[in-house]
């Protein structure tokens, strides 16, 4: 009976002390990292989502005429907004893209709506319009700055769970690597400007 139990207790400890050199709880740990980087990314991007609204509302009582501007505000909206976004959007690559270019085009959506309100002293001036476009900037640097930690935490990540023998492990228990940003192509390339 004691040499079953010291069998036991000597598989127990083998197992523990090779579960901890592969990696296993520092992968679970970096994978949490991750979780918690995308959760922040959300929670800015959502915070910006929730201006879109006000924003729309305010310019709409100035700027009646460029309905075709608070349309793409809308439908960019819409379009991130019916975009279904959990962890496992880290995992495929065509969603997490689509992702990617939804919030690409609200960005853009919205740097137009702000663009025409220049043409409007009356908005420009409005407080409550100043307030948003405050917010509005807030918010972006916000993003800018959780979407870096979410690159720096993939980085991280990705490249722990592909050394060995970590990549062992994390193929075993079915953790791929993240998804990250990239910049898009507009991002890529320098603008030409020209004084004609």
């Amino acid at each position: 009976m004691k040499s079953i139990q010291k069998s036991i207790l000597m598989l127990t400890l083998a197992g523990t002390l090779t579960l901890s050199g592969c990696g296993y709880n520092t992968l679970q740990v970096k994978d949490e990292a991750v979780n918690a980087a995308w959760s922040e990314v959300q929670n800015q991007y959502q915070r910006r989502l929730d201006l879109v609204p006000n924003l729309v509302n305010v310019v709409k009582g100035y700027a009646t005429h460029e309905e075709k501007v608070l349309t793409e505000v809308t439908q960019a909206r819409a379009n991130v907004a019916g975009i279904k976004v959990d962890k496992e959007v880290l995992q495929d690559p065509e969603l997490f893209k689509k992702y990617q270019e939804a919030q690409a085009q609200m960005t853009t959506a919205l740097s137009r709506l702000i663009a025409v309100s220049e043409n409007y002293p009356a908005l420009k001036a409005n407080e409550q319009f100043k307030d948003l476009q405050v917010q509005l900037e807030g918010t972006e640097n916000r993003i800018a700055v959780a979407r870096n930690r979410y690159i720096t935490t993939v980085q991280d990540f990705n490249s722990y769970a592909r050394q060995l023998p970590q990549a062992v492990t994390a193929k075993v228990i079915g953790m791929d690597i993240k998804q990250n940003f990239s910049a898009d192509q507009a991002a890529q390339s320098a603008p030409t400007v020209s004084f004609n």
